[in-house]
């Protein structure tokens, strides 16, 4: 079963301040430097829960790049990514605060130039799923590309899901459910889901939602109704990338055809992990 991932590939620079910020003066941190990009990090995770996982984006042709192509190799992960000469590899700063949670301070760099035919039509004929990256569609300048995958995987016969990414970045509800519609899963966070929902009947868009909700409860809705299930209760460390690794798990497990209570819990387990400690790829 080889599952595509579209999306950003890139650095994550990690900043966990040691007390509040002092703006315009100074604050000691702890700074690492880890592999991210949300495409990098639910292919990571997918890779991880044995599935044979294609990434599809685009690195820039600098040391960053060459980074994180030896480490998705070493993540077991095959890399489809088209090296951009005239823009730089994504790079992401994170600061998380004392509760784990992140503010990010992204650029996409190289992937938001993401092109149609990074996507080869042969990697079509064995695949069986195409997962996207939302953070594809809310960029204008990617935006035709990732539809144009999603009609590709349509036509031919894989299934498809979409994680909406960020509610802060989409422009408009109505339009976001547009470009998705016709799409299997929907993999939102709960302000991605309020705002999606809100005048609108998602199921019109799309076949069925697994929803994430930070410490909550995550859920499965579908016409046949609603499951839900409960996270763990952990102490958060991090929370970057804890919706990409729920992704993964999710999928893994939806594609190996569970039923969607398993795949919650299953989504649940890689969320749990990654919350634990820094980072937002499975530590080796």
């Amino acid at each position: 079963m080889t599952v595509l991932v579209v999306g950003d590939a890139g650095l994550d620079v990690m900043v966990l301040p040691s007390s509040e910020v002092v703006y315009g003066g100074d604050t000691s941190a702890q700074v690492r430097v880890t592999m991210g990009g949300a495409g990098a990090n639910t292919a990571t995770w997918l890779a991880n829960e044995g599935a044979d996982v294609v990434l599809v984006g685009r690195i820039g042709d600098d040391l960053a790049g060459r980074q994180v192509l030896s480490n998705l190799a070493a993540a077991g992960v095959r890399c489809e990514l088209a090296i951009d000469p005239n823009a730089a590899t994504c790079c992401v700063v994170i600061m998380v605060d004392q509760s784990g949670q992140r503010t990010m301070l992204p650029d996409h760099g190289a992937g938001a130039w993401l092109q149609a035919d990074d996507l080869r039509p042969e990697l079509l004929k064995t695949a069986r799923h195409l997962h996207l990256s939302g953070y594809v569609l809310l960029d204008p300048a990617s935006r035709d590309a990732g539809l144009a995958m999603l009609k590709a995987a349509h036509d031919n016969g894989l299934t498809t899901s979409v994680d909406p990414q960020s509610a802060a970045l989409i422009p408009d509800p109505g339009a976001f459910l547009d470009w998705i519609k016709g799409v299997d899963l929907l993999l939102p966070n709960e302000e991605e889901l309020a705002l999606l929902s809100a005048g609108h009947h998602l199921l019109d868009y799309v076949t069925a939602v697994a929803a994430t909700a930070g410490a909550g409860d995550v859920s499965w809705t579908d016409r046949s109704g609603t499951i839900r299930v409960p996270a763990e209760s952990v102490s958060c460390m991090d929370s970057t990338g804890a919706g990409d690794a729920f992704n993964a798990g999710f999928l893994a497990a939806w594609l190996a055809d569970e039923t969607p209570e398993v795949a919650l819990r299953a989504g649940v387990s890689a969320a749990t992990k990654v919350v634990t400690g820094i980072g937002a790829i499975p530590l080796t």
